[in-house]
């Protein structure tokens, strides 16, 4: 059985899909959390930073991941 290669910081830093993933997971859980406590958050909008009720935020939806068939050669 292949052991699976871990990935340097270099190689997820320099292909980013792992940070972007871990970005956009943060800001879902952040804008579940304003809305449960009922608070503002503050974020950019228009060279700007202002305050904007959090039910006017809609987190954008989980993509589902899909498997690759690894491929016998």
């Amino acid at each position: 059985m292949k052991s699976k290669r871990r990935k340097t910081i270099a190689q997820i830093l320099r292909e980013g899909s792992l940070i972007k993933r871990a970005l956009k997971a943060a800001v879902r859980d952040a804008i579940r959390r304003h809305k449960q406590a009922g608070v503002p958050m503050a974020i950019w909008r228009n060279g700007q930073s202002v305050f904007v009720d959090a039910a006017e935020l809609e987190p954008q939806p989980r993509k589902r991941r899909t498997k690759c068939r690894s491929r016998d050669r």
